[in-house]
Order: C-alpha cells, then sequence, then structure tokens
C-alpha cells in the first residue's frame, strides 16, 4: 500500500533516541509510518502520493504551544497594537489614526502596551485625555494584566469613582478620590471589555472563566467561530499542530467542536477549566461537563489558575518587597483556599496549572501541590507552574521532587531582548536576578521544562522564541548566568516534551512510525544557523494528521 504523504529531501530531526536523524518520512491514514533514507521511503509512493521536497531545511514534529490565548490572540490580530511604542507622539499618532478609521467604534481599544509607552511617565487617564478626550480610549499592557483607561473610558465603565474588588485586583485611586486610570488584574477591567464590539467574549475565558450571558445570538457566535477559525489558521501558518489553552469555558469548546464538525480540522487543542478566587470551590465539578471534549482534536482535562499578576506592575507574589516600592505584590488565592481547591483538582485526575510570575506564588503552589500528593498520595499528575519568572533558590529543587513541570517563555525575559530590561533598583533586588527567568537552573535541577509564547502577549512564532534561549543577550553581571539553551534543549521542549506534559508522548512530539502525521517544515537547516540567525527560519509546510494546513 502506497503513503499518503512523503517528505523527501529534509534534515529530520526526530526527537527518537532510536533514530535522532532522517532524510525522509511517510505518512498514511494520518500517521507516520515509515522514517529513514530517501531510497527507502520514495520506494512506497505511489501514483497518489503527494510528495514534499523539503529543499533541504530542517523537518521537525509539528510545533506544540503549551501557552496561549486562542480566542483572544485571534481577536487582537484586527486590533491597534502598541507594541514596542515608547514615546507620547508615536503613541498618540497611531492612537488618533485608528479612532480616525473607526469614528463608530464605542471603545477604542489598543493592545501590546509596554508600561514604557509614554517614555516613562505614569500612563494616567488625563495623559491618555491628552491623546484622546471626548472618546472612550483603553489601552491594555502587552501582559494582560494591565489597562489603562480615559476619563470617558472609566465613566463608560461606572469606575471613575472607583469599584469594590476582590483580592488581586485593583482600581487605582487618586489623592481625589477618582480613579487614576490603571485598573490591575482581570476583575478591575473586566467591567470596561464588557463595552467592546464582542462584548468582550474574548477575555471571559481569562477574566472569570464562564460563558457569556446572555447567550450570544447566531450572528455573534458566527463572528466568534470566524475569529477562533483566523487564529487556528494563524497557528498552522507558524507550523503548530496543538496547543494547550490558559483560559478557559465550555463555550470555547462549543465552537471549536463545531469548527471540527464543519471540517476545518487544522490544529488539536486543550481547553481548562478556569476557576476564580471568588468561585465556590464546588465549581470543580464543571471540570465534568468540559471532560467530555476528550478527542485526539480537543479535550479538557485541566483545570488553570492565577495565583498572582505580573513584575511590571508590582502585583506578582515575591517572597519579599519590591526594591522600588512596598509590598510584596497580591496573593489572588488564601493558601487554605488554594491547598482545597488544588487537592479537589488532582483527587479527580486533573492535571493543574497554576500562573505564577513571582517567586513568592511559586513557593505558594509549590506548597499546595505538596499537599495534594500528601493527601491523595502521589500520581503522575504532571502538574505545571506557568512563568515563574522569580524563583527563591530554596524551591528549586522542589520541582523535580515534586514532580512539577516548569513552563516558561524565554520572550518574556529580558535577557531575550523583546522587551527592555530592568535598571538598577528596579522590580528585582541585585540577589533575586541570577534566579529570575532561570531556564538552565530548572532544567539542570532535573524538572520537566517546556516553552512557549503565551500568545497574544508575545507573537505566536515559534523561531524567535527558540532564538531567546538559545541566544540571549547579556544583561550585566548582577543577572548571573545566562540561562543559556542548547538549540535542541530549546526544540524538546517545543515538541517532544510538550507532548509529555499533555499525557501524548505515545501520539505525538516525535517523528517516529505510529505516531500522528504532525510535522512542520522549515525554510533553513537550522543546524547550519548561528544560534542567533535561528529566527530568520520560518515554517514553508505545517501538517495536521497528514493534511498540510499551511504552504507558503
Amino acid at each position: 500500500m502506497s503513503a499518503d504523504l512523503i517528505i523527501i529531501n529534509g534534515h529530520l530531526k526526530t526527537f527518537d533516541t532510536a533514530q535522532p536523524t532522517a532524510r525522509a518520512l511517510a505518512i498514511s491514514g494520518g500517521r507516520i509510518t515509515a522514517v529513514g533514507d530517501e531510497d527507502e521511503i520514495t520506494a512506497l509512493a505511489g501514483p497518489e502520493t503527494t510528495m514534499i521536497d523539503a529543499q533541504g531545511g530542517t523537518v521537525l514534529p509539528g510545533f506544540i504551544e503549551s501557552h496561549i490565548h486562542l480566542f483572544s490572540g485571534a481577536v487582537e490580530l484586527d486590533l491597534l497594537n502598541l507594541a514596542g511604542i515608547s514615546t507620547a507622539e508615536s503613541a498618540a499618532t497611531l492612537i488618533r489614526e485608528r479612532a480616525a478609521q473607526e469614528p463608530d467604534m464605542p471603545l477604542i481599544f489598543g493592545v501590546g502596551t509596554e508600561y514604557t509607552l509614554l517614555g516613562g511617565a505614569p500612563i494616567t487617564r488625563h495623559a491618555l485625555d491628552a491623546i484622546i478626550a471626548d472618546r472612550p480610549l483603553a489601552i491594555m499592557a502587552a501582559d494582560h494584566h494591565t489597562v489603562w483607561a480615559n476619563t470617558a473610558a472609566l465613566k463608560m465603565a461606572d469606575l471613575l469613582h472607583g469599584a469594590d474588588m476582590p483580592a488581586g485586583s485593583t482600581v487605582e485611586m487618586a489623592s481625589d478620590g477618582t480613579a487614576t486610570g490603571a485598573l490591575f488584574e482581570f476583575a478591575a477591567f473586566q467591567p470596561l471589555l464588557a463595552h467592546m464590539p464582542t462584548g468582550g467574549r474574548e477575555y471571559l475565558g481569562l477574566t472569570v472563566g464562564r460563558d457569556p450571558q446572555p447567550r450570544p445570538d447566531a450572528a455573534a457566535r458566527a463572528k466568534d467561530k470566524a475569529a477562533i477559525l483566523r487564529g487556528l489558521k494563524h497557528l498552522a501558518q507558524n507550523g503548530i499542530t496543538s496547543f494547550h489553552n490558559m483560559d478557559g469555558n465550555l463555550y470555547q469548546l462549543e465552537l471549536l467542536q463545531e469548527l471540527l464538525d464543519d471540517g476545518h480540522r487544522i490544529v488539536r487543542g486543550e481547553v481548562p477549566l478556569h476557576i476564580t478566587n471568588v468561585d465556590p470551590v464546588t465549581r470543580i465539578e464543571e471540570a465534568h461537563e468540559m471532560g467530555r471534549y476528550a478527542s485526539e482534536w480537543l479535550w479538557s482535562r485541566r483545570l488553570k489558575l492565577f495565583a498572582d499578576g505580573v513584575l511590571d506592575s508590582g502585583t506578582a507574589l515575591m517572597t519579599e518587597p519590591y526594591p522600588d516600592h512596598p509590598g510584596t505584590g497580591q496573593q489572588i488565592f488564601a493558601p487554605d483556599h488554594m491547598n482545597d481547591l488544588v487537592a479537589r483538582a488532582d483527587a479527580m485526575g486533573l492535571q493543574v496549572s497554576v500562573h505564577c510570575v513571582g517567586c513568592g506564588a511559586v513557593r505558594q503552589v509549590l506548597d499546595a501541590y505538596e499537599n495534594a500528593a500528601r493527601v491523595n498520595g502521589p500520581r503522575d499528575s504532571r502538574h505545571r507552574i506557568e512563568h515563574i519568572e522569580s524563583l527563591h533558590p530554596n524551591d528549586l529543587p522542589r520541582f523535580a521532587k515534586l514532580g512539577v513541570v516548569a513552563s516558561m517563555q524565554p520572550l518574556h525575559s529580558p535577557r531575550a531582548g523583546f522587551f527592555p530590561a530592568y535598571g538598577p533598583g528596579e522590580t528585582l533586588h541585585p540577589h533575586q536576578r541570577p534566579h529570575a527567568f532561570a531556564w538552565r537552573e530548572i532544567r539542570d535541577s532535573g524538572a520537566h521544562l517546556i516553552f512557549s509564547t503565551d500568545w497574544p502577549v508575545v507573537p505566536v512564532p515559534v523561531m524567535p522564541t527558540i532564538q531567546g534561549a538559545i541566544a540571549p543577550h547579556a544583561l550585566g553581571e548582577d543577572w548571573g548566568h545566562d540561562q543559556r539553551q542548547t538549540l535542541d534543549e530549546a526544540l524538546a521542549a517545543y515538541t517532544r516534551d510538550a507532548a509529555w506534559v499533555e499525557f501524548s508522548e505515545n501520539s505525538k512530539g516525535q517523528l517516529m512510525p505510529g505516531l500522528f502525521g504532525d510535522v512542520v517544515i522549515m525554510s533553513r537547516n537550522l543546524d547550519m544557523l548561528a544560534p542567533d540567525e535561528v529566527a530568520q527560519a520560518s515554517p514553508i509546510t505545517t501538517i495536521c494528521n497528514g493534511q498540510i494546513t499551511y504552504q507558503a
């Protein structure tokens, strides 16, 4: 029987220890059937076989994006993007241009904003009023944990005079009793997102973890499906064949399943149950309903929690006060609440992933995982901690000891050059910096390590992230080791190791017979590029389940 599809003239990195390299492979019935040299594989061709010449490029298992926000990322592809803008003049020009293009837009909304947008001056409602005062304007930080709004937007969301907020969220107030315009964390800016043209549906899985109410009508649902479909195609264009969503609700699962039913088999994906600190712990039972989605294309068997905020706004939970402002950040879940929720999820057999940027949050969640193992007994849980941008050295060995996965995003580190480095006395103490974004320390400790982008926090293309991990920038002596990874380590963190984390090591993540035909062909031979050149390579063909989902 001839193969459905054959790839030749490639430099295959298989991540199969029995056969780490090869020149060609064959796929039939959605599965890899053979990997080897060209003569061996081309012998499997028939008159109907699709032949693909890799043109000497690297051929890899399809990338597994293990931390993204699909729905919001897809919608944000069309929004005003302020990434890289760092002067008030440039910001004003872009915002006013977009406002002129969309005169009927109820809320002018920008994304990708850096905290230094106004050249280091505070971003306040008055500063935004100076750009546009007569229409509601809001801009979201690249990290998606802060939104700044002008006076008109604050009035629209009934936030100008403040509002009661749950632990971890804040409407920052000025001395005159009015809001400054800074809204920290999800509950603070959710009332504003509700005024977006979409009703903010794309953010509900992130901010509250619940379905839109009232239920969207047919037109809104069709619009949301179209946005998600565009997001899936964007992933395929970047060589991605599987994703782990990091926000979730039943609504997203429904839309993704409808797209599959319509024949859009483009990317495999997982959507978790997201529970907030104001939800009753009994909400964990909703995992049963979401768990009905359990196919090789779409599944839900994970709980997502947020333990803190982010470093730049001072909301990441630290083990000691920040060097440049008082306090240790925001603890979103009380320890007993976190312990109870994690233990319940663990007892149900769920995987748990928790957003932990600060070292205090990392410690709290390691404690919760340790408690779950004590209460329920040890098991192969593969629980995860997301981000780990600051780590107390005493907690480093606990990852391997507890079997906890470190899920990290190299482009979030100033070492990668995407975001600016912290200045002296900013954000992290000198003794904390060597253990910040500690990819090498964590890997060398024996812990499982995977990489991702957290799209749309940073763009989803994989190779800039790989380059950030293997060619980090030198930041000075107080940052210690540069945490550099090898090329194969970084690629494995996007393929084989990410498949293991999702309990799919027997079906994906390697190029070997019997596994899914999920493959990406790169434009260059990655082994022939210098570490600081690998971002020049990009996918030219993506194959998922043996079907071409993208071709340059």
